[in-house]
C-alpha cells in the first residue's frame, strides 16, 4: 500500500512547479489506489486542462484548493460540474472555462493597487477581496512597495502559486532585490507549513 499523503503531497508540489506529466502519474497512481476517492480525478482532469493553458490549470487548482478549505464536498461538486458538463471534452470544457473568466493575466482588465485596497475594506478581507476579481481582473502594481505589499498578502492568505507567478513576473524588474529574496524564502517557508498540514 502507498502513503497517501505523501504521495498526494508531491504530486500537488509537482504540480505547483509545473511539472504536469510527473504530477499526473501520481495522481494516476492515488486514483488506481484509492478509486472511491473523488477528489484524486479532479487533480489528473487538471493535469489534461494543463496541456491547453497551463494558467488557467494552475489558477483552477489555487481556486480548488482554497475551496477545499471551507468545504471538500463543495469545492469537489464545483470541479467536477465543470469536468461532467461535457464529458470530459477538454475543448468544450475550455470554453466553459472561458465563460467563468478564468483568462490569462495578459488578457485581464486591471484595477489599480489603491482602488484595490478600497475593495479590501468594502469586502472586509484581502482574501475575499482577491477571491471576487482574481479571475477577472488583474492587479496592476506601479510601486515596490505595493508590489511587496500585495505579494506578502497572497503569501499570508494562502494564494501560494499566485505570489509564485506574481514574482516570477516581475524578476526581470527586481533582479537581485533583497526584498524579492526574502518573499520567495517566505514563500517557501509558507508552502513547507501547508505540506506538512496536509
Amino acid at each position: 500500500m502507498i502513503k497517501e499523503n505523501r504521495v498526494l503531497n508531491e504530486a500537488n508540489s509537482l504540480f505547483t512547479q509545473r511539472k504536469f506529466d510527473k504530477a499526473l502519474f501520481l495522481y494516476s497512481l492515488l486514483i488506481s489506489n484509492f478509486p472511491n476517492n473523488e477528489e484524486y480525478p479532479i487533480y489528473a482532469i487538471l493535469c489534461d486542462i494543463s496541456i491547453e493553458d497551463e494558467n488557467k490549470a494552475i489558477a483552477l487548482f489555487d481556486y480548488f484548493f482554497l475551496l477545499k478549505k471551507d468545504d471538500p464536498k463543495e469545492a469537489i461538486s464545483y470541479i467536477k460540474n465543470v469536468i461532467n458538463a461535457y464529458d470530459g471534452d477538454i475543448e468544450k470544457m475550455m470554453d466553459l472555462l472561458k465563460e467563468l473568466n478564468l483568462t490569462t493575466v495578459n488578457q485581464l482588465e486591471a484595477i489599480n493597487y489603491e482602488d484595490f485596497q478600497l475593495l479590501i475594506k468594502q469586502r472586509g478581507s484581502f482574501k475575499v477581496a482577491f477571491e471576487d476579481i482574481m479571475f477577472s481582473t488583474k492587479v496592476a502594481i506601479e510601486k515596490k512597495e505595493d508590489f511587496y505589499d500585495f505579494v506578502t498578502k497572497l503569501i499570508d492568505n494562502g494564494f501560494n502559486n499566485m505570489a509564485y507567478n506574481y514574482l516570477e513576473g516581475f524578476q526581470d524588474y527586481f533582479f537581485q532585490d533583497k526584498e524579492i529574496v526574502k518573499l520567495y524564502k517566505r514563500l517557501e517557508e509558507k508552502q513547507n507549513e501547508t505540506k506538512h498540514k496536509q
